[in-house]
């Protein structure tokens, strides 16, 4: 373990936790923060508590968990170009989601939950049940395996949702559009209070096998060789990844690269142990998917840009760099 790196990260995060909800094309003083907590309902102390905070909260979270769950399939598959969304769980999520949003019967609020959230936790869910199915029938999960499974669902998904499309309200197809994009975008705390029954079982599934995907990463061989019940883990790690994405996705949208980009950033800071590894994504995935979030508040303030669009304008070059440095280093000398 890097207990170095892990703090460094650490404190990282806690500064992006003090710092971005002050940035926002409203100005917000501390008098203001400190008002709302006397009681005093001042219109800027509301901005800082019942929107600033809940967005970095859920941004910090939703970045940190798909960070983690990028790590832990790159680890668990020896692939470092899968993520969350290569296994077709965000194709569930949106079929969910459009389910919800162009039938007007489906609108309806549940505690914490909406509408739009349960759907698309459930469309994740089947899709997660349905890819397991798939892969279950061989030996082993595959990375083929798992990745046809998971092309093939997504298919189903997209032309169900071509089929939404002709149908559906121009109403419908702005809002679902616009969840697509991804945003971070909450007011209060109900939001994240509907993440934990999922994100938090999921997530721990996860962190409870890091150890076990060290032993991975030297071939399912070895690992057997070690006592490792390779099935298990594969399981664990793929159904607790996906019910943490899916939690995630459900409240955000399919926000891209962050799973893909960050585990590779954690590995070039000198992290090889999945027991730095892990917490380290958790950590710097959170700080980056809320910097992008503060970057697209301000950039064209007072208009907000989804913070979808800011992670595809910065992680696709990254992600041709680091298609371009693997040809070059796979090139025979």
């Amino acid at each position: 373990m890097k207990p170095r790196l892990l703090l460094a990260l650490g404190i990282i995060f806690g500064l992006t936790l003090l710092i971005t909800p002050w940035i926002g094309p409203e100005s917000v003083r501390p008098a203001d923060a400190l008002s709302a907590i006397r009681g005093e309902l001042s219109p800027r102390g509301m901005i800082f508590w019942q929107q600033r905070l809940p967005r970095v909260l859920l941004a910090l979270i939703a970045g940190g968990t798909l960070a983690v769950a990028g790590a832990a399939f790159q680890a668990l598959f020896r692939n470092p170009l899968v993520e969350p969304f290569t296994l077709g769980i965000s194709g569930g999520s949106a079929l969910g989601a459009f389910l919800a949003i162009s039938i007007p019967g489906l609108w309806f609020t549940w505690g914490p939950f909406g509408s739009i959230q349960v759907t698309a936790l459930l469309g994740a869910a089947a899709s997660l049940f349905l890819i397991d199915r798939l892969a279950g029938r061989s030996a082993r999960l595959s990375v083929s395996t798992l990745l046809l499974a998971g092309v093939t669902v997504s298919i189903i998904c997209s032309g169900a949702i071509l089929l939404l499309t002709y149908v559906a309200t121009p109403n419908a197809l702005v809002v679902y559009q616009r969840w697509m994009m991804g945003g971070v975008d909450i007011i209060g705390y109900r939001d994240l209070i509907a993440l934990l029954p999922m994100w938090l079982p999921g997530l721990a599934l996860v962190a409870g096998q890091s150890d076990r995907l060290n032993h991975l990463a030297l071939g399912e061989e070895m690992a057997l060789g070690h006592g490792v019940n390779v099935r298990s883990v594969q399981r664990r790690v793929f159904v607790g990844g996906g019910l943490a994405t899916a939690a995630v996705v459900s409240l955000v949208g399919p926000i891209g690269f962050v799973g893909l980009i960050v585990p590779h950033a954690v590995r070039r800071l000198g992290a090889t142990d999945q027991r730095t590894i892990l917490p380290g994504a958790f950590l710097l995935g959170g700080t980056v998917l809320t910097v992008c979030d503060a970057a697209a508040r301000t950039v064209i303030a007072p208009t907000e840009l989804p913070v979808g669009i800011i992670t595809a304008v910065i992680g696709g070059p990254l992600f041709i760099r680091m298609l371009v440095s693997r040809g070059r280093r796979s090139r025979p000398q």
